[in-house]
């Protein structure tokens, strides 16, 4: 009988390290060793896979863009909302890894009591004593099948899953707002355009007039002159409501009133930087929304191994001790006492398949949750390679509609002094103007694409590396 006794106690030694949860494999997605639509001459940068994302908008060389962005990690609301689920996926963390300890309570009492001289033990005789109680107790699951244990690891994998989310909530409102910056500022530059645009309608207009008034030029080329001048006022005039819808999203981003906030006009625009790209296989450390799909990955196969823990036993352990005395002796030897217990053990035999679809059900979320990782590496993969094409053709079409802007500024000066040599009438006028202004728009749009194109990549690649 003894010798039994080291066999059982190596037993449950071996049973408290068993777990029911698979062994877990990340789920595999294939991924090349370069990007595609990395433009030639290039760089292809290798930043170290666990470096911090860098203050990357300093390549902008923007001074207000900078302090905006520094006010995101103080003011924002949403930045605020992710940490307090960040915190929330710690808390259930801490809280599931106490079940791996015991619970001591400890506690004491002081009564004055009196028995009746008619209860069953009192012999007919009353009596009045003090009593003192003074003890601990204890209880504590033994997790023999893993079941505590794999709920720790699902809570781990989603306290940093939620870490992850953070992370990505953080890159997502310092793009948002940089996106909505540059778009204003593409305003900003296009309002500078149309003042210009303005001046010079308004000095063909009274051209025109005058010649009109010395009976050289025709009432139509007045009219044809007033028409463009309007319209060219009324494009202007609709741009102020457009800014400050940016000015309004910009506010709220860095978590303060619109009300309150503004920003100067200024047409500058900064020249749109190339980041370093790293590789495909770098990409999948970066990406927050990856790295927290991978996580989820992870919870889900640990909850497999809680949902088959049911089908075995919940043994748990009990005991109690202390003091108890009627007298000042409290803390003697003659006052103790101990009770190992109660020792129990739960096994449910018949549920009608609950816990076989429970395990069901986890292996369900299991499935889902690597479909969901792969669904957000090919999205990741396919978001960068799409930047990376935009970005590279952006620069053809600005390089082209320089051109094309020169070219129309040229016709546009020719055709007005055709008119005022009375070569032309002022519809040639007229059409070269709109075409060199539909030119010069066209450029500042692809510049301001350029800008945000270069802060969707940097979004894409789940930030620049240090």
């Amino acid at each position: 009988m003894r010798s039994s006794k080291p066999a059982v106690a190596a037993a449950l030694l071996a049973l408290s390290g068993c777990s029911l949860a698979p062994d877990y494999h990340r789920p595999e997605v294939a991924a090349a060793t370069t990007y595609k639509e990395v433009p030639n001459g290039w760089t292809v940068a290798s930043p170290a896979a666990d470096a911090p994302p860098a203050a990357w908008w300093g390549a902008f060389d923007d001074p207000v863009l900078t302090d905006l962005e520094g006010r995101i990690e103080k003011g924002s609301p949403s930045l605020a909302i992710a940490v307090a689920r960040y915190d929330e996926a710690v808390g259930q963390l801490h809280e599931a890894r106490a079940d791996l300890y015991p619970t001591i309570g400890v506690g004491g009492s002081a009564e004055r009591d009196r028995t009746s001289a008619h209860a069953p033990t009192s012999k007919g005789v009353s009596s009045t004593y003090n009593d003192y109680t003074a003890g601990a107790s204890f209880s504590w699951e033994l997790d023999l099948f893993g079941r505590i244990r794999n709920q720790v690891k699902a809570n781990k994998g989603e306290a940093q899953a939620s870490a992850a989310d953070l992370a990505g909530v953080r890159l997502g409102l310092q793009t948002s707002l940089a996106t909505a910056y540059f778009q204003m500022r593409g305003l900003d530059a296009r309002e500078g355009l149309l003042r210009q645009t303005v001046d010079a309608y308004q000095r063909a207009y009274e051209l025109t007039d005058v010649r009109h008034s010395g009976g050289i030029a025709s009432g139509l080329d007045t009219s044809r002159a007033r028409a463009q001048l309007a319209s060219a006022k009324a494009e202007l005039a609709s741009l102020p409501s457009q800014r400050a819808a940016y000015e309004h999203a910009i506010a709220v981003l860095v978590g303060e009133s619109p009300s309150i906030f503004s920003l100067p006009a200024d047409a500058r625009q900064s020249a749109p930087p190339a980041f370093p790209t790293g590789t495909p296989s770098t990409l999948l450390q970066r990406r927050p929304d990856i790295d927290a799909a991978e996580r989820r990955v992870y919870a889900a196969n640990a909850r497999i191994g809680v949902a088959r823990a049911a089908f075995f036993p919940a043994i748990s352990l009990g005991g109690a001790g202390g003091f108890e005395t009627t007298g000042p002796n409290l803390l003697s030897t003659a006052s103790s006492f101990w009770a190992l217990g109660p020792a129990s053990l739960a096994l449910t035999v018949f549920d009608g398949g609950k816990r076989a679809a429970q395990v069901r059900v986890s292996r369900a979320e299991f499935n889902e949750a690597s479909a969901t990782y792969k669904q957000t590496v090919l999205t990741a993969f396919k978001e960068v390679e799409d930047d990376l094409a935009s970005g590279r053709d952006l620069v053809a079409q600005e390089k082209n509609q320089r051109d094309a802007v020169q070219a129309s500024e040229t016709t546009r000066d020719l055709a007005l002094t055709r008119y005022r040599d009375g070569a032309s009438d002022y519809l040639e006028v007229v059409t070269a103007q709109t075409a060199a202004l539909d030119a010069e728009r066209s450029l500042l749009d692809l510049h301001t694409q350029q800008l945000t194109t270069a802060v969707d990549t940097v979004r894409a690649l789940g930030g620049v590396a240090r």
